[in-house]
């Protein structure tokens, strides 16, 4: 694994993409924040040396590089997940390169259907732990030059950077939520039955990326901050007929909320 996350970093570095502060993976429907990123430069997915391409709408599939919130940033906007077909080592791929690349901070969004009852469609919530329901992307032989074999997940999201976001969201008066993510394969919305089981063993918020990404970040010693956009409602009672197109619908609308808090949180690393 360790030689193809240096054939890719080596290619990005010639590409001109060199010490980064920050890196951001954007979920479904939130790639927009990179229109605010300046003195661009994009690679698509396709075109980088064993990259996975996205092949789901809302995913653009390329690698941006550029000024964001007066920093150094590199954004992934698209992702790649367990339904598409991926394998672990695919899945985590662009987390390790980023790492390589030089990243301080991993930032991640994602659009999640709410199973909290207090919550309400265009909220966002503060990732604080999650529970994966997904393959584990390090079984297999372990590389003990990229990690160690068995990481601590204690403090899988940064409460240093969560408790700045609360004081961030605060000042630009903008809602929050903290809670507990829990990621399912997909690509399948959830029956009520599996949403009302979610909430009994804990979680706020369900989605089917993310925790793939924040292990093998951990894996690597780098800290992890992450929000949802609770794009549909899991609720009893509230439960409506969800499609992809309004999940891309309902991110939209938060996309601006999300992009100030982003870059704020990023402007002051």
């Amino acid at each position: 694994m360790l030689e193809k996350i240096n054939e890719t970093t080596e290619f990005l570095k010639a590409k001109g993409i060199v010490n980064p502060d920050a890196g951001i993976i954007l979920g479904t429907g939130l790639g927009g924040l990179t229109a605010k990123m300046e003195n661009c430069l994009e690679i698509d997915y396709r075109d980088i040396p064993n990259f996975p391409v996205s092949t789901v709408e809302g995913h653009a599939g390329k690698l941006i590089y550029g000024d964001f919130g007066k920093k150094k940033i590199v954004a992934m906007k698209g992702r790649f997940h367990y339904y598409e077909g991926y394998g672990p080592e695919q899945v985590s791929l662009g987390v390790r390169v980023l790492k390589y690349l030089g990243i301080k901070c991993l930032f991640l969004s994602n659009a999640a259907g709410g199973v909290n009852p207090t919550f309400r469609i265009g909220d966002i919530m503060i990732i604080t732990d999650h529970i994966n329901l997904l393959p584990n992307p390090l079984i297999g032989p372990n590389d003990d030059r990229i990690g160690a074999r068995f990481p601590d997940m204690g403090e899988a999201y940064d409460k240093y950077l969560i408790k700045k976001a609360l004081v961030i969201a605060e000042d630009l008066k903008i809602r929050v939520h903290k809670g507990v993510y829990l990621s399912t394969s997909g690509p399948t919305f959830e029956t009520p039955s599996e949403y009302k089981y979610f909430r009994i063993i804990g979680a706020d918020a369900v989605g089917m990326s993310t925790t793939p990404e924040v292990i093998v970040a951990r894996h690597m010693n780098l800290p992890v901050f992450a929000v949802s956009i609770i794009t549909d409602l899991g609720v009893e009672g509230k439960i409506a007929y969800t499609t992809h197109q309004s999940v891309l619908d309902e991110a939209a609308k938060t996309e601006e909320r999300m992009t100030a808090l982003m870059t704020e949180m990023i402007s002051t690393l």
